[in-house]
C-alpha cells in the first residue's frame, strides 16, 4: 500500500503543512492479523481498516495529520470516503490534509475533475486548476464574540485584543493580538492552552505591511489533540476569513500561518461556505508494510 508525505499550502518541499496520505485500494485485502477489518472488508467501498490500525498509522507518520480515503460507489453525493488522524486521536475537519489528498488524487490520476469527499463534517469539495492550485470548499465557521478566559494571555505570553469562539463549528477559540509581531514571537505554554479549548486556539493579527502579499497572519496550537504547532491550518481558515473579511471589508483575503514552517491560504468567503486556495508538493512517496 502506498503512503504519501505532501507539504500543503505551499510550493516549495520542506515548507507549508505535512501530511500524511493513504489512498485505500478497493482490491487491497490488508491483513487482519495486523490490520483488523471493520463490519465490511476492509479495502472494499464504504468501508475503512479497523480505526486502531488508523490510528496506529497515524502515530507511525507522527505529522499533524494522516488522511486515510478510499473512492466511494459511482453516483453518490461523494466520490471518496475521507478521514484525518492526529497521533492521538481522529478529527471532525482538516484542511491541509484534504488539500493534500486532492493533490494525490490529481498527481496519480486516481481521480479527474473536481472531487467530493465524504466527511465527518459533511461533503467537501475540492477543485484542481491546471496551474496545479486546489480549491477547498469547505462550511464556514460561526464566530461567537467571549470574553478572555482566565489564564489565557499567560498562556500564550501576549496581550490579547478580543476573543472568539468557534465551538459550534471546528472548537477553537480565535484570538486576536495586537499586532504581527506579537503573533510571530508567541512561545506559549503549550500544556496551560490545553485548558482553552476543545481543539485549539488560533492566534492572529492584522498583516504589519499592506503590500506584504497577505493580508493577516495566524499561528495556531493544539495540545488538546496532539499538536503543539499546526504550520498551517487550512479549517482555522474557516473562521478566519470571516473575522478579516469582516474587519475589512472584502470577501477574498490570504492569510500568512506558521512559526518555523510557514504558507500561505487564499481564502474567499461565500456565504456559509469558505473557499481555500492552496497549493501542493509531493515529497515522500513509499510503501507501507504492516
Amino acid at each position: 500500500m502506498r503512503i504519501r508525505i505532501v507539504d500543503a499550502f505551499t510550493d516549495r518541499p520542506f515548507s507549508g503543512n505535512p501530511a500524511g496520505v493513504v489512498l485505500l485500494d478497493p482490491s487491497t485485502s490488508l491483513d487482519p492479523s495486523t490490520s483488523p477489518g471493520s463490519s465490511a472488508s476492509p479495502g472494499s467501498p464504504g468501508s475503512f481498516p479497523d480505526d486502531s490500525w488508523l490510528q496506529k498509522v497515524a502515530a507511525e507518520v507522527n505529522l499533524s495529520e494522516t488522511a486515510f480515503a478510499h473512492p466511494l460507489p459511482a453516483g453518490g453525493e461523494a466520490d471518496w470516503a475521507l478521514r484525518w488522524f492526529t497521533p492521538t486521536t481522529e478529527v471532525d475537519m482538516c484542511g491541509h490534509a484534504t488539500l493534500a489528498t486532492a493533490h494525490v488524487l490529481h498527481t496519480t490520476g486516481a481521480a479527474a475533475g473536481p472531487v467530493r469527499f465524504a466527511t465527518r463534517s459533511g461533503v467537501l469539495g475540492a477543485v484542481t486548476e491546471a496551474d496545479g492550485g486546489i480549491t477547498l470548499d469547505f462550511p464556514t465557521s460561526s464566530l461567537t464574540p467571549a470574553p478572555v478566559p482566565e489564564g489565557l494571555a499567560e498562556a500564550l505570553g501576549a496581550e490579547i485584543v478580543a476573543v472568539h469562539d468557534t465551538a459550534a463549528h471546528v472548537g477553537d477559540l480565535v484570538v486576536e493580538l495586537r499586532d504581527e509581531a506579537a503573533v510571530r514571537g508567541l512561545a506559549p505554554d503549550h500544556a496551560a492552552l490545553r485548558a482553552h479549548s476543545s481543539r485549539g486556539v488560533i492566534a492572529t493579527a492584522l498583516a504589519a505591511a499592506p503590500l506584504s502579499g497577505y493580508d493577516f497572519v495566524s499561528r495556531g496550537f493544539f495540545p488538546s489533540v496532539g499538536i503543539d504547532e499546526d504550520p498551517v491550518t487550512g479549517s482555522a481558515h474557516t473562521a478566519l476569513a470571516p473575522y478579516w473579511s469582516a474587519r475589512l471589508g472584502r470577501d477574498e483575503l490570504t492569510g500568512f500561518q506558521g512559526g518555523a514552517r510557514t504558507g500561505l491560504v487564499r481564502t474567499r468567503l461565500r456565504g456559509d461556505r469558505t473557499l481555500l486556495t492552496g497549493r501542493a508538493v509531493t515529497v515522500v512517496d513509499g510503501e507501507l508494510y504492516a
